[in-house]
Parts: structure tokens; sequence; C-alpha cells
């Protein structure tokens, strides 16, 4: 039988004139991997930092298991920042003793992508102190795993990793014994790694068995069975549930939750986009161009991170844009952006970017827009507009876009100021989704934003008409959102991913293996000789293929509005059927091409 690590009987907390939680009683045990979900600001910090006894409860109590080992990351780390990273990762432990441990090089490994920890400056001897707060979380995080606890409690673990280091992340916890509580926003993650999730609503803690996908079929059942939520979140819960049914390759284990009731619920609602109206909509918005890039080379300071790229972002295309730290995909996005602002006239270190000229680009960067102190939410989105045509009929005044992004009627009328980091983020991405743009540039939209409001987000993008392209470490959101993704691989070159995130994964990894014995491989190969030819040969096929599969989609989603268009003609239909046909295999035979000419060209 499982022992009890941590008993919560009865614990209230209120800040000011808000019950944070009411009467909450639960409990962890060895084994358990839970997940802590709910919007910003309803207690998820609270409830673990009351768990690790970090924060006194106003009544009940939390009680621990006698020597009970604990490993907790808050969102600040205590660190000693005269310490080097050896000193607090590492301890005493002499080098051949960490490196003969298996453990420590899988976490140094991991997090920092080597034992040398490349990208600091000393390595292990590097000093804390000036590092930055992404830096100093993987740090506070790699100390946690490398002890060995009872009970690991993590708050926002994803923030700052990259999608490698969240798959690493999500293995290494599963291999571990350790139980687990985990705040996080990162769904794919949840999936992974939680084996029951607690949903913190309104001063109250709701316990669900399995996974994120498990829970967001339990809720909508318990939500329907009780009719107690508004209409407009039941529909979403409703749109979020056909998704996890028939939405992303990479979700295709078998929920251990399943109820029939839930089921039903999800029996009448089709795909989230009507892909084919959408590209329709997105031709009569945009034309024929957004951008052509040319033999295209990309510079951040000296250094080259893209060189002859040709590439097309096209009408009504939504690209994933994944890629290792520093290869370049800010860098890409920026240079779109500043040729988009100059009617083409700036131009990259080398080629040539076209800008389409009914272009209207709205770019979500990384940082934050700082706006007045004193302007009220409402009054910062209604500088734009006060109504918003989201295209297919649809129209939404400010107040309606403020709501639904999560600014209730009483929220809409606070400070700027008074605004968390989240909020403010969601308030810059709806400011530039109330200028009507045709094409959206987002740089890590997920940033500080809580699972309902990433759903509300996915929701108001589905109807979304225009271009998109999407830079982000959240998977799901990546999956939800786009039709394709696209990599950058750290060799200069951006390449398309058929099979997704997944594919990417596998790349990278095979990348490192074969990066590893690089000296030997380096004597027994000099640089120019026929093996490098042939590698350029295989990168400029694939940039041909590339862009072949790009017209091939296009001509397939033709090809399927003009047979929807035609529904009664049968004999139309037949030859547009034997035709979409026809290119699918074409397809196919161009996939698995790319796929060898993709190992050649590494």
């Amino acid at each position: 039988m499982a022992v009890n690590l941590v008993n919560v009987e009865a614990v209230s907390k209120v800040y000011g004139t808000r019950a944070l939680l009411d009467g909450v009683s639960l409990g962890v045990s060895e084994g358990d991997r839970i997940g802590v979900v709910g919007r910003n600001g309803d207690g998820k910090t609270t409830l673990i930092r009351m768990l690790a006894q970090l924060e006194e409860a106003d009544t009940g109590r939390v009680t621990h298991v006698g020597g009970l080992r604990l490993g907790v990351l808050t969102q600040h780390d205590s660190l000693d920042p005269k310490a080097t990273v050896r000193h607090e990762v590492i301890g005493d432990l002499a080098d051949h003793e960490w490196a003969g441990n298996a453990k420590i090089r899988d976490v140094l490994t991991g997090l920092f992508g080597g034992l040398d920890l490349p990208g600091f400056e000393s390595g292990l001897d590097t000093v804390i102190g000036p590092l930055s707060g992404g830096e100093r979380r993987r740090i506070a995080l790699a100390k946690i795993l490398i002890s060995d606890p009872d009970l690991i409690i993590l708050d926002e673990p994803t923030n700052h990793l990259d999608v490698e280091g969240i798959a690493w992340l999500a293995a290494h916890l599963q291999a571990r014994r350790s139980a687990l509580v985990c705040v996080t926003h990162d769904r794919w993650f949840l999936d992974q790694v939680c084996t029951r999730m607690w949903d913190v609503q309104r001063g109250s803690v709701y316990e669900y068995e399995g996974g994120y996908s498990d829970y967001v079929f339990a809720r909508a059942e318990r939500e329907r069975i009780a009719a107690t939520e508004e209409a407009k979140r039941q529909n979403l819960m409703r749109k979020e549930l056909a998704w996890l049914r028939r939405g992303a390759p990479a979700r295709t284990s078998k929920p251990r939750y399943r109820i029939e009731a839930a089921n039903e619920l999800i029996a009448d609602v089709p795909p989230p986009r009507d892909t084919s109206e959408l590209m329709k909509f997105a031709n009569a918005r945009l034309g024929k161009t957004v951008f052509d890039l040319e033999d295209v080379t990309v510079q951040a300071g000296p250094k080259v991170l893209l060189k002859h790229l040709t590439w097309q972002l096209g009408p009504g295309d939504r690209i994933g844009l994944v890629g290792v730290n520093g290869a370049g995909k800010t860098s890409l996005l920026r240079a779109l952006a500043e040729a988009s602002r100059t009617d083409g006239e700036a131009q990259p270190a080398g080629g040539q970017i076209k800008v389409g000229k009914t272009v209207r680009l709205a770019y979500l960067s990384q940082d934050v827009t700082e706006l007045p102190a004193e302007l009220r939410v409402l009054e910062a989105v209604q500088q734009i507009r006060d109504r918003v045509d989201l295209g297919k009929g649809r129209e939404m005044t400010a107040g309606q876009l403020c709501e639904q992004f999560g600014f209730g009627k009483e929220k809409q009328w606070t400070p700027v100021g008074d605004l968390s980091g989240g909020e403010r983020r969601r308030l810059q991405l709806l400011r530039l989704l109330m200028d009507e743009p045709n094409v959206l540039f987002l740089d890590e939209p997920t940033n500080d934003l809580d699972i309902e409001t990433l759903t509300q987000l996915e929701d108001l993008l589905d109807g979304w008409p225009g271009s998109m392209v999407v830079i982000s470490h959240d998977r799901f959101f990546i999956e939800r959102t786009t039709d394709r993704v696209w990599a950058l691989l750290g060799d200069a070159a951006l390449r398309m991913l058929p099979r997704g995130i997944d594919e990417y994964l596998e790349r990278r990894k095979r990348m490192i293996e074969e990066a590893a014995p690089a000296p030997a491989q380096a004597a027994a190969r000099p640089a120019g000789t026929a093996s490098s030819a042939d590698s350029r040969a295989a990168k400029k096929e694939l940039q041909r293929i590339e862009r072949q599969l790009n017209k091939i989609s296009d001509r397939e989603t033709s090809l399927h509005a003009q047979i929807a268009d035609n529904a009664t003609d049968f004999e139309k239909v037949a030859k547009l059927d034997a035709e979409l046909r026809g290119l699918i295999g074409e397809r196919d035979e161009l996939e698995m091409r790319w796929l060898e000419l993709a190992e050649e060209a590494q």
C-alpha cells in the first residue's frame, strides 16, 4: 500500500477579501504524478507552496510524513549568487565521481546540452550571480533532479526550456520513482507525465484521474451533468474535446478514463477549422503573394543564421516554426517584419524578400509593449478601434473581445499598471487583433498564459482568416493552431517536417549522436571532399521538393473546395477525386524522397 506523503486537511487561505482556497482537503501518496491547472490568480501557486510548507494556511493544517525529502522549484530560486554552478549542482563531488554517475550526466546533458555546459562562459565554474533568470531556473531544476527527493514540487518547470528540453524533462520524470506535483500550462507535458489532475477553481480543488486529455473529457462530463458553466465556456470545452479525439497524430495513446457521455458531447462537433473556407477568404484578403524569399541570407551581427533560403509564405498558410535556441527563428520573423514595414525596401544581408501589396502584418514579439500605467484595459483596446471584423460574418466589439480574453466587465476598468505579466501579454495580443491584420507573427504567444486563456485564444485563431507563423515551445499550441511545421536545426537551413515535432525531436537526437564522435569523423572526411558536394546538392533538391509540396498542398485545398461546391455533379466530382488521389500519391512519393535527402544533407 502506498504511503501518504502529504496530507492537506480543511485548508483555507484568504488574500484581502478573496478566498483563494476554501476548506480544501487533499493528499499526495508515493508514486502520485499530479498536474495542477486553473486560471491565473485562482490559487495554484498558493496551493503548492502550502504543500511544501513554504506558506501557512489561515485555517486547517498540512502535515508531512516523517523524514520526507522534498525538492521544490518555485518561481524565484534561492541559489547563492556568489556560488558557482558546480557548487550548487554537483556539490563536493570530485570530477571522476560525478562524471561516473549516469543520473548526473543525464541531467546535465538534458538541461544544458552537454557536460561542459555549452552556453555558460566558464562551464561548471560559472558564477551564478550575473546569469539570466532562465539560466538560474535551469540550475535550480538540475539541483533538484540530481538530488533524490521523495516528492518533487515544480512550479512552471517548462518555462525557459525549448521543445527538446521539455521532451527530455518529461521522459526523465516518467522514469523517476519520486512522487510529483506540477503546475504548468504546457498541456503536452501534462499528458506525458501526469496520472492525476487537480483543477483549482474559485476556492475549491476538483480531482480527476488521468492526464490532461482525460481531465478535459471528465470535466466536460461533470459540467454537462451539473450544468453550472455558461454556454460559451461549455462550447469551448466541446471544441477542445473534439480536437483531442480527432486531432494531432502525437496524441495516439488511448485515454485511461473514457466516458461514453463525454463522447456523445462531440458527436456533432465539426473539425476546429474549415480549412477550405479559410483559404478562400485568405486569398480574397491577401491575393497570391504574401512573403516570397529568394536566396535570402539572415544575419545577427556577424553570425550567419540562414543562408541561400528560398521559401514562400502563401495566403492562408498556418506555419509552426521550431528550432534550437539561437538558430534564427526570431531573426527570420524580424527580417520579414522589417521588409513589410518598408514595403519591401529593407532587405536582408543577402537575397530578396518580396512582400504582397495587401499585407497587413501584426507581430507579437517576446517583449511586452509598455502602455501608460493609468490607461484602463478597455481604453487601451479602444485606442486601436471599437469593433473588429473576424471574418466569415463575425464581428466583435472591443468589450466582447476583452471578455473572450479573460477581461470581465470589472477587469476592463483596471489600470494597465495593475495588471500581471500574463494579463499584459493578453492585452498586447488583443490590441494586435483589434487592428484587423491579415498576417500574424506570434513569437512565444503562450508565455504567462493559463490553460483556459490558451483555449480561448486557440478558439479565436480557429476562425481567423489569414497567414500565420507561430514560434512556440508549447507543443500542444503548435499542433492545435498550425497546419505545417518547419524547423531550423542550426545548420543555416529551413526545412519542412512532414511528421511535425516528433520528426524534429528525432532529427535533433540523431544530429547530437552523430556529432559526438566528431573528431574521428573529421579526420576521416576532410572538408571539401565529394561528401560535402553531395550534401550541398541534397540541400538544393530538398528546397525544390519543399516548393513542390507547397504547390501540391495548395492544389489539394482547391480540389477539396471544388468537390464541396459540385457535390451534386457526380461526373465532375469523380474527375476531381481522381486528380486528388493522384496528388496524394505524388505527395507521398515526394515526402519519402524528402526524408531520404534529409539524411544525405546531414
